[in-house]
């Protein structure tokens, strides 16, 4: 089981993937078209052309390990407006958009707060 934390490293590719692939193919476009090491343990998020369904794509040391959720029903609401190849998200937007299929309307508990 791969754990969601806060302090990792999260990024959402904002351009479709082709998903007949497998690890390899995953693991090559994160490599030569986001331009990052798919080996230093960032979590990377991609969706298919139809925003039906999710790949997670993670290096845990020893393996890669490749996630899929497909939704039953309706399609997953992605960020338009974003620009980059490959944008940071945390750990709570990805909560929000794996269980809701959108990370904008995401209901979390208050971040904790010092007490003075």
């Amino acid at each position: 089981m791969i754990q969601i934390t806060p302090h990792m490293r999260l990024f959402i590719a904002t351009s479709p993937a082709d998903f007949r692939g497998g690890i390899d193919c995953i693991a090559g476009i994160v490599k030569y078209k986001l331009l990052k090491d798919p080996m230093d343990g960032a979590l990377f998020v991609f969706h298919n052309r139809k925003r039906t369904s999710i790949k997670i794509l993670i290096y845990d040391g020893s393996g890669y390990w490749l996630m899929q959720k497909r939704w039953s029903q309706g399609k997953i609401h992605w960020w338009n407006n974003i620009v980059d190849q490959c944008h940071p998200i945390t750990a709570e937007e990805l909560l929000g958009l794996i269980w809701g299929g959108d990370a904008r309307d995401f209901r979390s508990r208050e971040k904790w707060k010092k007490v003075a």
